[in-house]
């Protein structure tokens, strides 16, 4: 067995790694635009506008690539979709387009000098000790028919540590939170960490439910410590620092709050003017918020030496002396699969008695250097590392290991997948979650089905990679997973997820959310993004797009890989009622080996007669929006009206220009004069003319109207991989317009 020492020299070695990594390739990018210089007095103020929301910490080191040109720069400003750069030289007076990368390599770095801290103190590396090998014996008493909470209370009291795994809806918010308020009633000093602000609000909202109820709660024992603070602590607002500071220190909460408001309106008169007394006033406003942002935190480092419970993320643990130079009775580190298992180990020297509560088969850890020590200690979760997972694939428990074996999120019809396949039926369903999850399964889409596989198989070569990040995108899976979404509103549900394994498809599918459904959002919680954003989240509804198809000629690793079972485990068990997987199975059946986890989902679905077919679509499409049709690709009426009314140019794509029948020649020759006819295929027509040619290979047809109205599934006759029913899409968006447009390049 390894050394503590040895142990946190590798982790430290590891994270150095990592952190090289990062600084050298990044791993955090975004698209910036507009670049403007603001001041070159010294040093170089930029500003550039971002498509979405950026949000970088003040004082962050950025990167910015453009062209052949790498430059190191600092954040200056950061919110909304703008943000404010300092270099060090000058990069010219404007840059269209860059690519920004920022990655928190900071944070790994404090996590380095706490590990050297850790390295000094013998009870620190004995608690490490027993984290890493936890073959000590049992000390709490064993009682049958226990609770889970009575039995993890106990375990959490008399053994130094305690993994639990908590697979999904099995109750470890509730028993968790109930674990620490009965430390807290006997008088225990908690910290709760997790890796996610979202998962520390959660349990931290239900540990002060919990013990307002028992008429316990005293203001300032029980605190949210941290900045990112979401809304489920709205009606907990007497747990968090900011509301604390609010109560206790009004006038310092409005001068912050009114330097804000200055520099929000400051940033808007710079979007349009780029002058340099704009420039000085704002860098002046930093210069007064970072002040005033002093003596908040001096505030709150008061309020949390006063805590008994304390709530907050890993990262902040480890940069905070606040929180990491107290000492704790009992640690409480939730998703604990996510974390490094550096971060684990500095959170077990913290306390006396450590809970690592997580599911090692759901995601695990994230990191991008390649070496044997990073794959080692950064890319897998403490349970595999400590041996915890190994005795559960031998088909045992280990004695440190408590399992929450009952589901009561999902309607048993969707977990019955993931329990056999996934959980090799460790877990099982709680006898109500069938009635608890009907309302949910009997409504649209797929009325009465709680599963349903929506096969797009033989409807065309939509898969394609995007032109920049070369990630995949499907965009006919795109437009019939937004119409799951819009059946299940127009049905009445309030709770959607639209997860895919790429992120260029979660992101296409936002920006079309966005365009066609920004009023429906106000009322609805509906998600579009990759599997990583879901955990520790549930829905009503889940959306799967497994969005591969032709004409790949493989499956994605995301996809077929190694974690694969993790992210398809995750993407199903984050629903309550209704799960909808769209995906092209007869790709999936030739590119996919049977022993893999998405070819297992598939032939699970098929054989319980949840398979929905291309036929069935007149069926299930009940409700057409005004701005996406679906109608047969023989009728061309609605068509030909687009085409009459055309008044500027028709974009038309298609894999086989020779294969264009005469009947949409003639369609194109008698558009309007002044229409100007773009046409983008592999190989020209010499009986074909156009304004404008772009040579560029397409797998399947497409029509641009005008810039805004976009056909797909026409010209049947140009498309491959087509079978009855034929079946066009109409969609009215300019910005799904361009985002199509955007991945071919302009060549006459």
């Amino acid at each position: 067995m390894n050394s503590t020492v040895n142990y946190i020299k590798e982790w430290q070695q590891a994270l150095q790694l990592e952190i090289l990594h990062l600084k050298k390739y990044g791993s955090t990018k975004y698209l910036v635009s507009n670049g403007h210089l603001l001041t070159s007095d010294g040093s170089f103020n930029y500003y550039f506008e971002t498509g979405s929301s950026v949000k970088i910490p003040v004082g962050s080191l950025v990167r910015l690539e453009w062209g052949g040109i790498k430059q190191d720069g600092r954040i200056l400003s950061s919110e909304g979709k703008s943000i404010i750069i300092v270099f060090d030289r000058s990069l010219g007076d404007i840059i269209g387009e860059a690519f920004l990368f920022h990655d928190p390599w900071e944070l790994l770095e404090q996590l380095i000098i706490r590990l050297d801290e850790i390295k000094r103190s013998k009870r620190k590396r004995l608690r490490i000790k027993r984290l890493m090998d936890p073959s000590m014996p049992q000390k709490h008493p064993l009682t049958e028919k226990q609770s889970s909470v009575k039995e993890l209370y106990a375990r959490s009291k008399f053994n130094p540590v305690t993994y639990v795994w908590g697979p999904p809806g099995t109750g470890k918010t509730y028993t968790l939170a109930r674990t620490v308020a009965n430390h807290y009633l006997q008088a225990k000093k908690v910290l709760v960490l997790s890796h996610s602000n979202q998962a520390v609000d959660v349990l931290m909202a239900e540990i002060s439910s919990f013990i307002k109820k028992k008429d316990r709660f005293k203001e300032g024992d029980v605190l949210r410590y941290g900045s990112q603070i979401g809304e489920s602590l709205a009606i907990h607002d007497d747990i968090v620092t900011g509301q604390l500071l609010g109560k206790h220190e009004p006038t310092l909460i409005k001068e912050k709050e009114e330097l804000g408001e200055e520099k929000r309106l400051l940033k808007y008169d710079l979007a349009g003017s780029f002058s340099k007394r704009d420039t000085d006033q704002l860098i002046e406003i930093e210069k007064k918020l970072a002040k005033v942002l002093e003596k908040i935190r001096q505030k709150e480092i008061q309020f949390v030496k006063e805590a008994k419970v304390i709530g907050t993320t890993l990262a902040k643990a480890a940069n905070d002396e606040t929180v990491y130079q107290k000492e704790y009775d009992l640690v409480i580190l939730d998703e604990a699969s996510m974390a490094y298992v550096p971060q684990v180990a500095f959170a077990a020297a913290l306390a006396k008695h450590i809970i690592v509560c997580g599911d090692f088969k759901q995601l695990p850890p994230i990191a991008s250097a390649r070496d044997s020590l990073v794959k080692l200690w950064l890319k897998e979760d403490i349970f595999h590392r400590a041996g915890v997972a190994q005795s559960v694939e031998e088909g045992e428990l280990h004695p440190h290991l408590f399992l929450l074996n009952e589901q009561r999120r999902m309607h048993p019809d969707i977990s019955a997948f993931t329990n056999r396949v996934v959980y090799n039926n460790f877990v099982g369903d709680h006898k109500s979650v069938a009635t608890s999850r009907e309302g949910i399964m009997v409504a649209e889409p797929f009325a009465n089905r709680a599963a349903a596989l929506l096969d797009t198989s033989l409807a065309g070569e939509y898969c394609i990679t995007e032109r920049t990040s070369h990630s995949r995108m499907n965009l006919w899976q795109l437009l019939l997973s937004f119409q799951l979404i819009h059946e299940a509103y127009v049905g009445g549900s309030r709770s959607i997820g639209y997860v895919a394994p790429y992120r260029a498809q979660a992101e296409l599918m936002e920006k079309l959310l966005d365009d066609l459904y920004e009023k429906e959002r106000q009322t609805a919680d509906i998600i579009a993004a990759t599997v990583h954003r879901f955990q520790g989240s549930e829905r009503e509804m889940m959306i799967f797009d497994t969005v591969d198809s032709y004409p790949q000629n493989r499956a994605g690793m995301l996809l077929t890989g190694r974690e694969s079972e993790r992210l398809i485990n995750v993407a199903i068990t984050r629903t309550k009622g209704k799960f909808v997987h769209v995906c092209d199975t007869s790709f999936v059946n030739k590119h996919v080996y049977r022993s893999k986890t998405l070819r297992q989902l598939v032939d699970h679905q098929i054989q319980n007669d949840q398979i929905v077919s291309k036929k069935d679509i007149g069926k299930w499409v009940k409700h057409q929006h005004p701005k996406l049709r679906w109608m047969h690709a023989r009728k061309l009426g609605d068509f030909q009206e687009d085409i009459e009314s055309t008044k500027h140019d028709i974009v038309i794509a298609v894999p086989d220009l020779n294969s264009l029948s005469e009947e949409w020649q003639q369609y194109l020759m008698r558009r309007n004069p002044a229409v100007k006819l773009t046409i983008i295929s592999a190989k020209r027509n010499p009986d074909i003319n156009s304004d404008h040619f772009i040579c560029s290979p397409v797998s399947f047809s497409f029509i641009i109207l005008d810039k805004r109205v976009v056909w797909l599934g026409l010209p049947v006759e140009s498309n491959n991989r087509v079978q009855p029913p034929y079946i066009a899409a109409r969609l009215d968006s300019k910005i799904m317009a361009d985002e199509l447009l955007s991945q071919f390049k302009k060549s006459e």
